[in-house]
C-alpha cells in the first residue's frame, strides 16, 4: 500500500472533471492549482488527487486481493471516495492552501469509515500506524536543532515569533479547564508550517490544529473558536490585538465601523444619527470567548458585512448592528439598540436569518416567511410565479396554495378547451425557485400546499419520485398536503371520498368545519346525480395509504391538517388558512389582495433554566424585549410586494419560538422518550406563549391594537388553549389532548379584555437551522440527532460532540479514544456500546432511539398553547406501514395543525446507517402501503433504499430544514 504521497501511473490520474449533474467537480484543475501538499520532510509540493485514490485502492487490494479489488463496483467506490475526500479538504480551505499529508490521510481513513467500508479503513489504519513506527525507528536519538522558520508577513520575510504564536495558543486555551491544552495545538499547527509561510497561512494553521482536537474534548471548540476570532480581528483591525485590549479596540473601532459601512452603501446613514460613543462603550467584548468554533465561523462566512471579500464587521459590532437596525423608530433609540443588544449578544434571543442579514442595511427585507393563494386565471398564475421571485429575490422562504387552480381535464370556458392541471405550473414554480435566489446568499425555496379534495391530488403526491415523466416532477420544490378534517374521519371511519375540480366546487377552498363538511357532502351528492364533471371517487383509507407511501419514498408531501389551522385561528374572522409556510410553522390568512409576512425569531430555553426550573422572571424579561423587537420589524421591514405590505400592517403577526429545547433536557437530566419531557415541554411553551402574549398586550397599551382586531378571537376572550373545545365540537370528537395549565390565564384574558392585543399572532416554533449553530445549541424542539456527528453547511463541516455526554463519562472515567472510535462506528449513539450504563443510554438517546409517539406527544402539549404551529420533523427507525399510519392519525387525534419531513430508517438499518445526500427518506422505490399496516414488500423497500443510501453518513444529517447545506430558509 503507498500513502497520499507516492506518485504511481494508475486509471484514476485521469479523473473526469465534471460531476454527473454538469457541475465541476472536486478535480477540476483550475481550483486544485490552488492546493499544496506539505510532506512530512518539510518540502511542500503540488496537490496530485491521483495518489488518494492509488491509497485507497491499495487498501482495498490489502483486504480483498487483486481478483475482488479489481472488479468495477471496486474501481468506482474508490473513485466515488475519492471524490469525497477531496471536496472534505477543499471546504476546510475554500481559498486555497496547504494541507499536511497526515491531514488528507486522516480524510481518507474518515471517508472510508463513513461509507460503511470499516474492513478496509481498518487495514489502512493499520498500515498508517505501520509507517509511523517505520519512521521513528530511524530517527536519530539526538536530533538536530529545529531550523529557523520564516513567515512572509505584509510582503517582508521575518523569523517567525515562535513564542507570540505560543502566546496567542495559550491564551485561546485559558480557562477551558484542564484538558484544553495548548501543548498538542501548537505541536500540530508547527507540524504544519514551512519556511517562507505566509503569515495568514500560520494563523489558519493554528486554527485547524485545534479543530482536530475537537473529537478529543468538545471544550477544544472554544480553543479553536477564539483562534479563530483572533484572525478575524486582525483581517478587521489590521493589527493583533490581545483579548484584554479588545474593550478599548472596540470603542475606537465601532464608530468607524458605522461610518465606513455608510460610504460603502451597505448601511442605512441613519445609523449615523445615533450616538455611536455611547453605543460602542455598551459592547461587551467578553462575549467574544461564549462562541463555539461553528456559530464564529458561520457568522464570519455567512452573516459579516464585507467588501470586495474584506470583512469589516467584528461579532459585537455585528449584533449592534442589528439591533441599531431594529431600533430606528424608537423615541430613545440609544436606549432600546442597547437592550436589544443585550439579548442577542447574550445568546438568550436570536432574531431570524434574514433579520440578522439586512437589519440596518439599505434594504431591510427582516422577513423570513411569505404565503400566498394562487388565483385561477392565466393572469394570476403567472403573476404569483412573478410574486415568488421578487419574495425570493429578497430572501424570503415562500409558501404556496394552489388548490384554487383547475384539475387535469376540467372544462375552459373562454377556450372551449381542456386544462393541463395544476402540475404543469408547478414545474414553472420549481424553476423559478432554482433560478431566483436568496438574495444571492440562500437558495430560493419553496412549498406547495394542495388540498385533499383537487382532482390532481394523486399526481401531485408523485411530484418528487424519481422516475416517471421528469415535465411532471419538481425535484427541487417541497409540497405539502392540505388535509381537512373530513377526510381523516372518512380514513377513521373507512368511508369513500371524492376528489372534484376547484373550478366546480368554488366555495370548499374556504370552508372549514362543519361549513366544509355540509358543502362538501352537498357536491357529493350532486356528482352522484352525474350534475359535476370531472370528479371520482376513492376509498379514503387507499389514499391515505398512498399519501404515506410517498411521505416515505420521497419525503414529501408533507401532512398538514387544514381545520386545525383554521379553526384555531385567531384571524377567522377575516380571512382564511389557505396553506402553511415552507416550514409548517406558520399559518397565517392569504387571499387575492393579501399576501401574509411572518417575522420569526428564537427564545433560547436553554438560557432561562435556573435551579433545576424555568426562570420565569427571566424568560418574561427577555420576551418583553423580543417582541417589541418582533414588532418593529413590521415597520422597518423592506416589502418587495405590496398585498405582503398591505397584509403584515394590517395584521401584525410575529412567530416568537424556541430553540435550544434538547440541551434543556439535558442540563434538568429528563430523557426525551418520558413523561417527565413532555410535562416540561408543556410547561416551557405555556410560559412562553404566556409571556408572547401578554407581552403582546402591553405593546397595545403602548402603541395601539392591531387594526383588524375586532371581532378577533382575541377580542373575544377566546385563547388559543380555548379553542381545543371548539376543534372538538367542529371535528366531531378525535380531540385527545391534555388540557392542564399551571399559569392565571384569567388574569391574562382580562388585561387583553383591557388592551387588546399588538399582533394578531404571536408565536411560532421556526426550525432555527442557522441561528442555533450560531449559539451553539440544538434546533428548535429537536432531539439529539447524533452525540459525534458531523454537521455540514456553506461554512463547510463541522465535529460536533455532545458536551453534556462527555461531562458524564469523564465522571464515570468512560470517556477515552476507544469511546471516540465507538462513537464514530456507531454513528453517534450509544445504545451498541455495552459499558455504558443504561441511564445515561436513556438520556443521551438519540433522534432514531426515541420512539416516534413521543415526539408527537410532546408536540401535541405545546401546539395546545401556541397561536400558529411548529416545524415537527418526525424520526421514526424501524419504518412500517403501520408505524406511519399509527403516527399521522396519533398526530391528528393530539390536535397537531402540521407536520414537516418524515425521515425514516428501516428496521435492518437502525444498527449502522449511511444516508443519501443526508436525505433520510429518500427511498425511491415503488412500494405502497397496502393493508391497514405494513408497506406492499416492505423488506424490497427496505433493500431498495439500502443500495441508494450510499455517499454520506448518518451522522451528516443536514440541519437545514430543506435537507441541503446550501439553504438554510426559515433560519
Amino acid at each position: 500500500m503507498q500513502t497520499a504521497q507516492t506518485t504511481s501511473s494508475t486509471p484514476y490520474s485521469n479523473m473526469p472533471s465534471r460531476s454527473e449533474s454538469g457541475e465541476p467537480s472536486a478535480t477540476s484543475a483550475g481550483t486544485l492549482s490552488q492546493y499544496q501538499i506539505l510532506r512530512r520532510n518539510g518540502a511542500v509540493v503540488p496537490f496530485e488527487p491521483n495518489k488518494i485514490a492509488v491509497a485507497m485502492m491499495k487498501a482495498f487490494l490489502a483486504v480483498h486481493g487483486t481478483q475482488g479489488a479489481a472488479s468495477a463496483s471496486v474501481r468506482e467506490t474508490v473513485e466515488v471516495l475519492t471524490q469525497v475526500v477531496i471536496k472534505a479538504l477543499m471546504r476546510s480551505r475554500p481559498a486555497g492552501g496547504t494541507f499536511h499529508i497526515e491531514d488528507v490521510q486522516d480524510q481518507v481513513e474518515l471517508g472510508l469509515m463513513r461509507e460503511g467500508h470499516h474492513e478496509i479503513a481498518r487495514a489502512y489504519v493499520l498500515y498508517r500506524e505501520k509507517r509511523s513506527q517505520e519512521r521513528a525507528q530511524k530517527v536519530v536519538q539526538q536530533a538536530p536543532a529545529a531550523p529557523l522558520l520564516h513567515a512572509v508577513d505584509k510582503g517582508q520575510r521575518v523569523v517567525l515569533d515562535l513564542a507570540r504564536l505560543q502566546g496567542i495558543i495559550v491564551d485561546a486555551c485559558s480557562g477551558l479547564g484542564a484538558d484544553v491544552k495548548p501543548e498538542p495545538i501548537m505541536a500540530e499547527t508547527l507540524r504544519n508550517l514551512y519556511d517562507g509561510v505566509p503569515m495568514d497561512e500560520v494563523y489558519k494553521a493554528s486554527v485547524l490544529a485545534a479543530r482536530t482536537l475537537i473529537e478529543k474534548d468538545p471544550d477544544y471548540t472554544y480553543a479553536t473558536a477564539r483562534l479563530l476570532f483572533h484572525t478575524i480581528a486582525k483581517e478587521i483591525l489590521g493589527e493583533d490585538v490581545a483579548q484584554a485590549d479588545m474593550p478599548q479596540a472596540y470603542a475606537d473601532y465601532f464608530p468607524q465601523f458605522i461610518k465606513r459601512g455608510v460610504e460603502n452603501e451597505l448601511l442605512d446613514e441613519k445609523l449615523q444619527q445615533f450616538d455611536l460613543v455611547r453605543l460602542a462603550g455598551a459592547l461587551k467584548a467578553e462575549r467574544d470567548l461564549q462562541f463555539d468554533y461553528l456559530g464564529l465561523q458561520t457568522l464570519y462566512d455567512r452573516y459579516f458585512l464585507h467588501i470586495g471579500k474584506q470583512r469589516i464587521e467584528l461579532p459585537q459590532a455585528f449584533f449592534m448592528r442589528v439591533a441599531m437596525g431594529l431600533s430606528l423608530n424608537e423615541i430613545d433609540r440609544e436606549a432600546r439598540a442597547i437592550e436589544f443588544y443585550e439579548v442577542l449578544s447574550s445568546f438568550d434571543f436570536m432574531s431570524s436569518t434574514p433579520t440578522l442579514f439586512n437589519s440596518g442595511s439599505l434594504r431591510s427585507q427582516l422577513s423570513s416567511c411569505y404565503l400566498t393563494t394562487v388565483p385561477d386565471d392565466l393572469d394570476g398564475i403567472y403573476e404569483s410565479i412573478k410574486e415568488n421571485a421578487l419574495l425570493s429575490k429578497f430572501a424570503g422562504g415562500l409558501g404556496n396554495d394552489w388548490t384554487r387552480v383547475r384539475a387535469l381535464g376540467s372544462h375552459i370556458k373562454g377556450t372551449n378547451g381542456e386544462s393541463q392541471g395544476v402540475v404543469p405550473f408547478l414545474k414553472v414554480v420549481n424553476d423559478t425557485a432554482v433560478a431566483v435566489n436568496q438574495g444571492g446568499k440562500r437558495k430560493g425555496a419553496v412549498c406547495t400546499y394542495l388540498e385533499t379534495w383537487h382532482l390532481d391530488i394523486e399526481e401531485f403526491l408523485e411530484l418528487r419520485k424519481n422516475t416517471g415523466d421528469d415535465r411532471r416532477r419538481t425535484h427541487d420544490m417541497n409540497t405539502a398536503n392540505w388535509i381537512p378534517d373530513l377526510f381523516m374521519r372518512r380514513v377513521m371511519e373507512k368511508g369513500q371520498w371524492t376528489l372534484f375540480s376547484p373550478n366546480n366546487v368554488p366555495d370548499l377552498h374556504d370552508k372549514f368545519g362543519i361549513a366544509f363538511e355540509q358543502a362538501y357532502v352537498a357536491y357529493e351528492e350532486k356528482a352522484a346525480r352525474g350534475e359535476i364533471k370531472p370528479c371520482r371517487t376513492v376509498q379514503a383509507s387507499d389514499l391515505w395509504r398512498k399519501m404515506l407511501t410517498m411521505l416515505f419514498e420521497t419525503g414529501h408531501p408533507w401532512i398538514t391538517f387544514k381545520d386545525a389551522c383554521n379553526i384555531r385561528s385567531p384571524q377567522q374572522h377575516v380571512g382564511v388558512v389557505h396553506s402553511s409556510n415552507l416550514c409548517t410553522e406558520i399559518t397565517l390568512n392569504t387571499s387575492n389582495t393579501e399576501t401574509a409576512v411572518c417575522n420569526l425569531g428564537s427564545v433560547n430555553l436553554l438560557q432561562h433554566l435556573k435551579d433545576g426550573a424555568i426562570d420565569h422572571a427571566k424568560l418574561q424579561k427577555t420576551i418583553t424585549t423580543a417582541m417589541r423587537m418582533l414588532d418593529n420589524v413590521i415597520d422597518i421591514n423592506y416589502y418587495a410586494v405590496k398585498k405582503a405590505r398591505d397584509s403584515n400592517l394590517r395584521h401584525r403577526p410575529v412567530g416568537l419560538g424556541l430553540m435550544g429545547f434538547q440541551d434543556s433536557l439535558y442540563e434538568l437530566r429528563l430523557p426525551y422518550a418520558s413523561e417527565a419531557a413532555v410535562q416540561f415541554a408543556d410547561e416551557s411553551m405555556e410560559a412562553i406563549c404566556y409571556y408572547a402574549y401578554q407581552a403582546s398586550t402591553e405593546l397595545a397599551r403602548e402603541r395601539g391594537q392591531y387594526s383588524s382586531y375586532k371581532g378577533s378571537l382575541w377580542d373575544q376572550g377566546i385563547l388559543p388553549i380555548d379553542t381545543l373545545d371548539r376543534l372538538a365540537h367542529e371535528r366531531g370528537g378525535y380531540v385527545e389532548v391534555d388540557r392542564s395549565s399551571t399559569l392565571d390565564w384569567d388574569a391574562l384574558r382580562q388585561k387583553i379584555a383591557q388592551h387588546g392585543m399588538r399582533n394578531s399572532n404571536c408565536v411560532a416554533i421556526a426550525p432555527t437551522a442557522t441561528i442555533s449553530n450560531i449559539i451553539g445549541v440544538d434546533a428548535s424542539i429537536e432531539p439529539c440527532f447524533g452525540n459525534l456527528s458531523v454537521k455540514s453547511n456553506l461554512s463547510g463541516e463541522f465535529t460536533i460532540i455532545n458536551s453534556y455526554l462527555v461531562r458524564d463519562l469523564k465522571r464515570i472515567d468512560l470517556w477515552d479514544d476507544v469511546m471516540v472510535m465507538d462513537l464514530k462506528h456507531f454513528d453517534g449513539s450509544l445504545a451498541p456500546i455495552d459499558r455504558v450504563p443504561q441511564e445515561i443510554k436513556s438520556l443521551y438517546a438519540t433522534a432514531f432511539e426515541v420512539e416516534t409517539r413521543w415526539l408527537v406527544e410532546a408536540a401535541a402539549r405545546r401546539q395546545k398553547w401556541i397561536d400558529q404551529a411548529q416545524s415537527l420533523n418526525i424520526y421514526m427507525a424501524g419504518a412500517s406501514g403501520k408505524k406511519l399510519d399509527d403516527t399521522y392519525k396519533l398526530a391528528w387525534v393530539r390536535g397537531l395543525k402540521t407536520t414537516y419531513y418524515l425521515r425514516t430508517q428501516s428496521a435492518t438499518h437502525v444498527e449502522k446507517s449511511t444516508v443519501t445526500a443526508g436525505r433520510l427518506n429518500a427511498v425511491s422505490s415503488s412500494g405502497e402501503l397496502s393493508g391497514q399496516g405494513g408497506l406492499t414488500a416492505l423488506d424490497a423497500a427496505a433493500a431498495a433504499a439500502r443500495q441508494q443510501m450510499a455517499n454520506v453518513p448518518a451522522t451528516d444529517i443536514k440541519f437545514c430544514g430543506v435537507d441541503d447545506p446550501t439553504c438554510e430558509s426559515c433560519q
